[in-house]
């Protein structure tokens, strides 16, 4: 009998909700006095970490750091910073992430690849290691259970709010619990998108299949989200795992693998969503669906193209039905089609059939969908079978202002 998803009733919020799992934010000095900058999420005990990362070719230092710590597959602590982003800062840069990461496991009593570092803020400024540093006895100070939130904020830049998810599900006869945070507003786009996601649990399971899961998920979520089609130095996701819920070891491939999964998958997709309805300046969440494609990539090509149109978001903030851009974008994203095969519709409404507009009524009808906060554009391609979603926003007066004056 299948068991359903549900959300974990536990006191602990978020990052902490997993057992064996405590974190802790403070304002170490990076940001203006009275703001949280500095995270740290620990486990009671080491376990299997995955991670998935930036495809930008110039990368931030704690990327760098992280990838390296990956290849032993072991984590004991996750610690990030906001206000800084530490990237474009050469050999100075990596030197003090290094640091923060040797000083933390100092205080831990563990090796230095088991500590996993963050940083997020603005790009070539160096990063204030020595803060960190004084910093770390006072978040081991104030770990608790109850830290997720003060974690989650701490992570913030421009986002307006702190973004958490927490889930359960019974897998093996054991309940087995997922936390995660993250963070994003700005410089959002697939591959990956641009953020940092951390997320903990309490599932026995292998370093192999914690990594496939994650990969998987990543794919189904943070790669299919798009605010401004600009992508990251620094961006991260990691799960650390530590077993504590004591259920038979995971494996790649068994039932309890695609439980896992689908628990893994809906907490990305909760946080990518949370995190395009937090975008800068984003009035309208938008859902594209490509069906009838040939391949997959296919499919995912014309939604990212879709997703990432201007004149498209432009009119979504416009709340103007200008159908006619959906189309033109389908049209110019690279893939072979049949123009008389084409359907488009708008929160179910059809406007698009055998590639021609259905009239006056039917545009009529779609205005009322565009004033919506959230709908979907259905595409069919009618090439084939394959299909592909992406979460796309509007573009708005406020995403200009607010970084015509980021730094500021």
């Amino acid at each position: 009998m299948k068991t359903k998803k549900r959300p974990a009733s536990a006191p602990r919020r978020g990052i902490t909700a997993p057992q064996g799992f405590r974190a802790a934010g403070i304002h170490c000095g990076i940001k203006k006095p009275g703001l949280l900058d500095l995270a740290l999420v620990v486990s009671a005990q080491s376990g299997p970490i995955a991670g998935v990362f930036t495809n930008n070719q110039v990368v931030a230092a704690p990327v760098i750091v992280d990838r390296l710590h990956l290849r032993k597959g072991v984590g004991r602590a996750m610690l990030i910073n906001s206000g800084n982003a530490n990237a474009c800062t050469g050999a100075k840069g990596l030197a003090a992430a290094q640091k923060t990461a040797t000083s933390l496991a100092k205080q831990l009593r563990v090796p230095t690849e088991q500590i996993f570092i963050g940083s997020t803020g603005i790009i070539g400024r160096v990063l204030p290691v020595d803060r960190i540093v004084k910093g770390i006895p006072q978040l081991l100070m104030q770990l608790s259970e109850h830290g997720g939130l003060d974690a989650a904020t701490a992570i913030m830049t421009t986002d307006l709010r702190p973004k958490s998810i927490v889930l359960q599900d019974t897998i093996g006869s054991r309940l087995i619990t997922i936390g995660g945070m993250a963070k994003g507003s700005g410089m959002i786009h697939p591959n990956m998108a641009t953020m940092l996601g951390y997320f903990t649990t309490d599932a026995s399971i292998t370093t192999h299949a914690l990594q496939r899961a994650l990969s998987l998920a990543a794919n189904e979520s943070f790669n299919c989200i798009s605010v401004d089609g600009d992508t990251s130095t620094n961006d991260t996701v990691l799960c650390l795992a530590n077993g504590m819920a004591q259920n038979r070891t995971i494996t790649e491939g068994t039932a309890a693998f695609k439980r896992f999964l689908l628990l893994l998958t809906e907490a990305c997709q909760t946080l990518a969503l949370a995190i395009c309805r937090d975008g800068e300046g984003v009035t309208k969440v938008v859902r594209i669906e490509v069906a009838g494609a040939t391949t997959v990539t296919q499919a995912r090509q014309v939604a990212q193209t879709i997703a990432t149109s201007n004149l498209v978001k432009t009119a979504l903030f416009g709340e103007d039905a200008n159908w006619g851009r959906v189309m033109a974008a389908i049209g110019r994203a690279g893939v072979p089609l049949t123009p008389s095969t084409l359907t488009l519709s708008f929160g179910g409404v059809p406007m698009v059939r055998h590639g021609m507009g259905l009239g006056l009524e039917a545009e009529r009808r779609i205005a009322k969908v565009f004033r919506q906060k959230e709908f979907t554009i259905a595409v069919g391609l009618g090439q084939g079978a394959q299909t592909a979603h992406m979460w796309t926003t509007d573009l708005s007066f406020d995403y200009v202002r607010i970084n015509a004056s980021y730094r500021s």
